[in-house]
């Protein structure tokens, strides 16, 4: 590897990782540890095609990236020998502050532990990776690369919600948006698949998983994006609610008496396909729509109605698009999702070839469409560790 960057991405009871060159964006070595802090965890490493389970009890952080230090030794593949230039952090909220990838010292981890307001779910536990990281690589450089930061570029008339100027001026409140790496790395593929530089063509991407956003993407700069203070913001997701009209949390606590709390885990945990189907996963959704089940057929439907309001938004906000990347989990599987998120676009420059579309790509649109539509695999962690090592030659 000619730049080897150790990505982490700390969940809050989970541990991400890759061995990634910064150069190539490939990646040698992955795995995942599930479970910390509780019974049965589970760490699942990945070498070269290799997979080796470790079952136990990882008690925090500091245990779990223990037993990936060891894992890599035990596959042969020590860190000590692996010529690590950083360790890189996803964090997901980076605020108005963190528009960049920045080397963590303790300032900067000051400021990320006061962004934890913006990103309650997120930050804590990315900070709580950063701290162990750099008790246990004290040599390396910790690099944080923030989700938000492909969105700073988003003009005022997207980023600024009609709110009083103190809730925007004191408290941070405005559209941030997420998936940045994700978007970034996507919009820059779909500019070489048409043979061109990225500040040539204007692209809008569909980062559809679990948690789902859609960007408009204009010769290089985010200029709107669906995901707003919150990744709750925007699209129906695996168990967000996405877009709803505010009222709904003041009528449900007057209601029911809700608390405020109750209600945040509502919409960010029990809402989306969930609530809709009673499914999660988009598989087993789909399946039950083939089956028949009419609320899956519904959910479905909904689902792929927003995501088309969104590319419809989205064309004329830039007027125009050069192409669509379907990226993510359910964008790069499901071509059910894909051909019904583009029904009717046709008036919008969208010409579907189903063929190609079942088969998944890389161009699913006919030849004559003037709008080129995609398939492209996102590589995040290959991001991340691209921006790592060009923050260190910098």
């Amino acid at each position: 590897m000619g730049a080897p960057v150790l990505v982490i991405n700390s969940g809050s009871s989970s541990i991400k990782y890759q061995l990634v060159d910064g150069e190539t964006m490939e990646a040698s070595t992955s795995g995942l540890i599930e479970r910390i802090g509780q019974s049965g965890s589970v760490l699942t490493h990945k070498h070269e095609g290799e997979k080796t389970v470790r079952e136990g009890r990882f008690a925090d952080y500091g245990e779990g990236l223990e037993a990936m230090v060891e894992a890599f030794e035990e596959a042969g593949t020590p860190l000590a020998d692996a010529g690590l230039i950083a360790v890189a952090h996803r964090v997901v909220h980076g605020g108005e502050r963190f528009v960049q990838p920045v080397v963590v010292d303790d300032e900067v981890e000051r400021a990320i532990d006061e962004l934890s307001a913006l990103a309650p779910l997120h930050n804590p536990a990315n900070l709580e990776g950063i701290r162990t990281a750099r008790k246990l690589f004290p040599k390396l450089p910790q690099v944080a690369v923030f989700d938000t930061a492909f969105h700073a570029t988003v003009p005022e008339r997207a980023h600024l919600y009609a709110v009083p100027s103190e809730w925007r001026e004191e408290h941070g409140v405005r559209r941030y948006g997420f998936h940045g790496t994700s978007h970034a790395y996507v919009s820059r593929k779909a500019a070489e698949l048409l043979g061109k530089s990225p500040k040539e063509v204007n692209v809008i991407v569909a980062h559809l998983g679990n948690g789902a956003s859609v960007t408009a993407v204009e010769r290089g700069r985010s200029i709107d994006t669906s995901m707003g203070l919150t990744p709750l913001e925007g699209l129906v997701m695996g168990t967000r609610s996405g877009d709803i009209d505010p009222a709904i949390v003041f009528h449900m606590h007057r209601r029911t008496g809700a608390s405020f709390a109750d209600l945040d885990a509502a919409l960010n945990k029990r809402s989306g396909m969930l609530a809709l189907s009673g499914h999660q996963d988009n598989r087993a959704i789909e399946q039950a729509a083939r089956a028949g089940d009419r609320a899956a057929q519904v959910a479905l439907e909904i689902y792929c109605y927003r995501i088309r309001k969104y590319i419809g938004s989205y064309i004329a906000a830039l007027g125009g698009a050069d192409a669509i990347a379907f990226t993510a989990g359910i964008g790069e599987n499901s071509a059910e999702v894909r051909a019904q998120a583009l029904s009717s676009l046709v008036a919008l420059g969208v010409d579907l070839d189903e063929a190609a579309n079942a088969a998944g790509g890389p161009v699913i649109s006919t030849p004559q469409s003037p709008i080129t539509v995609m398939v492209i695999p996102t590589n995040e962690e290959g991001e991340i560790a691209s921006q790592t090592a060009a923050l260190l030659r910098s």
